[in-house]
């Protein structure tokens, strides 16, 4: 991908030891991604991106999530900055999966752009951690 102005593939990689390198990635998710960090206009340390099948956050799951399919990614941001990514997420009308963990430690904006066939849940859909 060697069209992303703000990130390296290798902030995707998953961070379980195996040997991803973050190019399991999908494209369309990466390049909205860089979109809106371009109106954003702030980082966007990425927390988790690709989940292989031992991470082991997908280990526990009845079914593999949309991590693990490279289709979407957690980003660090909280404040005011949390509530810019996700206004400007929302509006991009590609994303259909938002997560929102902002409280405690490690909060963070979750986007994904899986389909409604892939979840129980309708897509689009938003929900809390």
């Amino acid at each position: 991908m060697d069209k992303l102005r703000h990130f390296k593939l290798a902030e995707f990689a998953c961070k379980c030891g195996c040997n991803s390198d973050g190019s399991e990635m999908d494209e369309t998710l990466l390049e909205a991604l860089d979109a809106i960090r371009t109106l954003c206009n702030f980082p966007f340390p990425i927390s988790s991106g690709y989940r292989c099948p031992n991470h082991p956050d997908e280990r526990i799951k009845s079914a593999p999530g949309a991590h693990s399919r490279g289709l979407a990614v957690d980003i660090r941001v909280s404040g005011e900055n949390a509530l810019e990514l996700l206004r400007i997420a929302l509006n991009a009308n590609i994303f259909t999966g938002f997560g929102i963990h902002q409280r405690g430690s490690g909060r963070f904006i979750h986007l994904d752009i899986a389909a409604s066939y892939e979840f129980s849940a309708p897509r689009p859909h938003i929900w809390s951690y």
